[in-house]
């Protein structure tokens, strides 16, 4: 079960949460559900360089959206004096049709957020460097800032050869069938030169029965 199910939705309500929160009626709830789709892909596009493993969308009212992004850059995402994020927002409204409140969170510790590692480890292939090698360090940062297990699977043309296979290494506690288990988990894709090579990450960081308030290991940086 452990490898057929996504292991952040086989925990939501025990120790995750919605990534979108909000009620709509039948006739709202699809044109809701395609806007967070493209509300998710048109800021993940835009802002890939900053570091963002979680978007949040939430509506209290029909008439405004309140987008919360994660990143590990946040300065980056705000600009100098706010410009970017005003644009951004101007961006996103025109997306959505109604008035757009963005939260920026920062991601304290990168190497703790699956999504990120996964991207980093892809980027690296990208670039040509030993998926070996990349793998390693990977997990290395990982454990060294608090991590208790990580695994890193990639599949695909591994080194330009003929035929695509899957290599994985795994350090430490990965319990994916506990659902108190504390487990994040990512996914990427390298564009290489030979092909495309997909890049998936599991993290093991304790026990946790609560749902945390805020995902990511975030902290606010700034509100708009």
């Amino acid at each position: 079960m452990g490898q057929k199910i996504n292991p952040i939705s086989f925990r939501i309500g025990v120790n995750r949460t919605w990534s979108s929160q909000w009620y709509a009626d039948k006739r709202s709830f699809g044109n809701f559900l395609l806007e967070d789709g493209r509300i998710r892909d048109f800021v993940k596009k835009k802002l890939y360089h900053t570091g963002v493993p979680e978007i949040k969308i939430e509506r209290r009212t029909p008439e405004k959206v309140t987008v919360t992004i994660f990143t590990a850059r946040p300065g980056l995402v705000v600009g100098r004096r706010g410009s970017a994020i005003d644009t951004l927002r101007e961006e996103i409204k025109e997306i959505a049709g109604r008035e757009v409140v963005i939260n920026i969170k920062e991601v304290k510790v990168p190497e703790l957020t699956a999504q990120l590692v996964a991207e980093n480890v892809a980027t690296q292939l990208e670039r040509r460097i030993s998926y070996r090698r990349a793998m390693k360090r990977a997990i290395q940062d990982t454990l060294a800032r608090g991590g208790l297990g990580i695994k890193i699977r990639i599949s695909g043309r591994l080194g330009g050869a003929e035929i695509a296979r899957t290599e994985w290494y795994k350090k430490g506690k990965i319990p994916l069938q506990t659902l108190r288990a504390d487990i994040d988990y990512g996914f990427a894709e390298a564009f290489t030169t030979y092909g495309k090579i997909g890049v998936k990450t599991w993290i093991y960081k304790g026990e946790r029965l609560t749902i945390p308030e805020e995902a990511s290991d975030g902290a606010d940086a700034k509100k708009s």
